[in-house]
């Protein structure tokens, strides 16, 4: 496994396009302390303050386009088990369709992109700091930490480098599990960690807003609502609040 590593660079995930589009396929992983123009899902800027983890794996893809998008369910299931190494697990939950909160507050983003043969997983996980007023409350993985911890001669925390080895490990474990699978073992794992399914939701599409019960997940991750009508609906993109959050 291939790690660079970069002072500043305007997107991981841009580095990496770059470096697939020059004819690398990886698996390698490009870090940055520091971005000038970090993105998060659905073209929203991603807050790059130094000191937090900026990552974008490159990795071969030689399936369907399908196949490709469900890398941003074992990006966040690599992602919670990186934070359990630290924090307690029962803190840390899955929410639709890949965010990562601790206590209910959002830790990490995740930005899937993809060529012919190749994708790009772009990983943010706030660890030192979080940005404020956001849409859903955020946090950062210091304030989770028991203090003892943190300090004597082999303190939990050693920076990003060594919070990215883990991410990678597991990253890579989930999707050798897939290609071996398929992804239900995917789907099993998420829902064991879902925030908030089954229960009640409300989505938020660019041209409506709808509110029933989550059920789970189809074969390919859509989320599944049940409408008060009875009519089963799977959602494939939007915006989704849970419980008290969609009132």
């Amino acid at each position: 496994m291939k790690f660079i590593t970069l002072d500043e660079v305007d997107s991981t995930n841009a580095e990496a396009k770059r470096l697939a589009e020059a004819g690398q396929r990886g698996p390698l992983w490009v870090r940055a302390n520091y971005q000038t123009a970090g993105r998060g899902r659905r073209g929203r800027e991603w807050v790059s303050v130094s000191g937090n983890l900026y990552c974008s794996g490159l990795y071969p893809h030689n399936g369907s386009a399908n196949d490709a998008a469900k890398m941003s369910f074992i990006a966040a299931l690599a992602v919670a088990e990186t934070l359990q190494t630290y924090i307690p697990e029962a803190k840390v939950n899955l929410k639709w369709p890949n965010d990562v909160l601790v206590e209910g507050k959002k830790i990490s983003g995740i930005l899937l992109e993809g060529g012919p043969d190749w994708f790009v997983v772009g990983i943010g996980v706030n660890l030192t700091s979080h940005p404020q007023d956001t849409e859903l409350s955020a946090t950062h993985m210091l304030d989770h930490i028991e203090p003892s911890l943190l300090s004597g001669p082999e303190p939990i925390m050693s920076g990003p480098d060594a919070v990215l080895a883990i991410l990678a490990s597991r990253f890579n474990f989930w999707r050798d599990m897939f290609l071996d699978n398929g992804f239900a073992p995917i789907r099993e794992a998420w829902l064991n960690g879902a925030h908030n399914i089954p229960g009640p939701v409300t989505v938020r599409l660019s041209n409506e807003t709808f509110s029933g019960d989550a059920l789970g997940l189809d074969e390919n991750g859509a989320l599944r609502v049940r409408l008060e009508s009875g009519t089963i609906r799977d959602v494939h993109a939007g915006d989704v609040f849970f419980g008290s959050q969609g009132a």
